[in-house]
């Protein structure tokens, strides 16, 4: 094998590293086709400018903001990353409307032993209709969950520092 075709092979095999893993793609679909209704749709990265990133409170990658669209039209975003628990970390997407409002807050994996109440949809419903121009509150307004303080705190940090985000990416019409 020469050099030119190593590096074409090396892109290749690059190239396909990328994307998120499959288990989690797969339950990100489930999500999409049971929030917005619909069976077909592409999943597409949106690209953000290094500077702007930089500033954003919130990790934004090209495996954490998505497209979703049917037929063209703009159902919405994914956002999809990672929150830290007490030892580790959890997978969590948030799916918003094309305004941006959240529609459903999920946690996708959950890798400790205590605190797994957080997946629980009574506990994430209180993040459906929340905005860019919220400010969420651990025992305020976002409720706690004994035996899972570091999670809750760590998913109501990770949900705030998005809204900021999404507030900041509207007002640069990036969204």
């Amino acid at each position: 094998m020469n050099v030119k075709q190593f590096f074409i092979l090396s892109i290749a095999l690059l190239m396909l590293s990328f994307g998120l893993p499959k288990h989690i793609q797969k339950k990100i679909d489930k999500e999409i086709k049971s929030t917005y209704n619909i069976e077909v749709f592409t999943f597409n990265s949106v690209t953000i400018p290094q500077e702007i990133v930089e500033v954003l409170p919130s990790k934004f990658g090209p495996d954490n903001l998505f497209e979703i669209k049917s037929n063209a039209s703009l159902l919405g975003y994914a956002y999809v990353a990672k929150a830290l628990s007490k030892a580790d970390t959890f997978d969590y997407l948030v799916l918003l409307d094309p305004d941006l409002v959240i529609m459903k807050a999920k946690v996708l994996v959950y890798r400790e032993d205590y605190g797994g109440e957080i997946g629980s949809k009574r506990w994430l419903k209180q993040f459906i209709g929340k905005t860019q121009n919220d400010d969420l509150r651990y025992g305020d307004n976002v409720v706690a969950i004994s035996g899972a303080t570091i999670s809750v705190r760590s998913m109501t940090n990770a949900i705030n520092d998005l809204l900021k985000s999404l507030k900041i990416l509207h007002s640069k019409n990036y969204l």
